[in-house]
């Protein structure tokens, strides 16, 4: 299991954007990982979202499935000192809400990655049932 603290090792993002609480699964080749991230009512971000609707954002779902793929790409060799942006974001589904008290599973998945640019499928569950998937797109670049 790979906690905040490691994932602050390798991703860029900070509090408040950063919305990685865990990595809880990956394959040795870091082809695939699964992350998580924990939806509380004291999410700010809910406070000024659908006012008496608690409903964690979608485009904040898709941020965190590219979080959990940004950790995937950035732990491949060829990634050593660089920075992941995206490029493109496809075939994006939403099939339901995510509330306060929902944990959104997230499981990534390389498709491809040449020439700096990486293509990864994402589907993020709560309670085993889809919330969100697509395709995510990241291009590499020296920071």
């Amino acid at each position: 299991m790979i906690d905040i603290e490691m994932i602050r090792d390798i991703i860029p993002h900070r509090f408040p954007f950063l919305l990685v609480d865990r990595i809880v699964d990956a394959n040795e080749e870091w082809t695939s990982c699964t992350g998580i991230k924990n939806i509380t009512a004291t999410d700010k971000i809910l406070q000024g979202h659908l006012p008496g609707q608690s409903i964690f954002p979608g485009a904040l779902i898709v941020e965190h499935m590219a979080q959990v793929g940004c950790y995937l790409v950035l732990m491949k060799p060829e990634a050593k000192g660089k920075l992941a942006f995206f490029a493109a974001i496809d075939d994006v589904r939403f099939k339901r809400p995510a509330t306060p008290g929902d944990t959104i599973i997230t499981n990534v998945e390389l498709l491809s990655g040449r020439r700096g640019i990486w293509k990864i499928k994402a589907e993020s569950r709560v309670e085993g049932k889809l919330v969100c998937r697509g395709i995510l797109t990241c291009a590499l670049v020296d920071y």
